[in-house]
């Protein structure tokens, strides 16, 4: 497995570093790369436009894997409430459907 590294600039990514890392992904996937890891610790003032490039990011990785290191807990806050916390290889919190039971006890009534 080739695992390569693509390094998100601090203190928040700009509109010109967003087409600069996603060209620099792309290649790094044409190149034969299995995986790539984003190291976001530069981050220090993430915004919307942090949000954006790990979006878009994600999008030009197409299906394979990228997952982001590094991750300050306002970045990891940030991602959380956009729904992109599967970024950090944390599973994404969800309830259960409606209606549907985990277990059943004896003396439950029925739903």
């Amino acid at each position: 497995m080739t695992i390569r590294r693509l390094v998100l600039p601090g203190p928040s990514p700009t509109g010109h570093d967003i087409a600069r890392l996603r060209a620099r992904l792309a290649l790094l996937y044409e190149a034969g790369a299995t995986a790539v890891v984003c190291d976001a610790a530069a981050v220090t003032a993430p915004g919307l436009a942090a949000v954006e490039a790990l979006a878009r990011l994600r999008l030009t990785a197409a299906g394979r894997p990228f997952r982001v290191i590094g991750a300050a807990p306002p970045l990891r806050a940030l991602l959380h409430l956009v729904g992109l916390v599967e970024l950090l290889g944390e599973p994404e919190e969800r309830e259960p459907p409606g209606g549907v039971q985990e277990g059943v006890e004896p003396g439950d009534l029925p739903v």
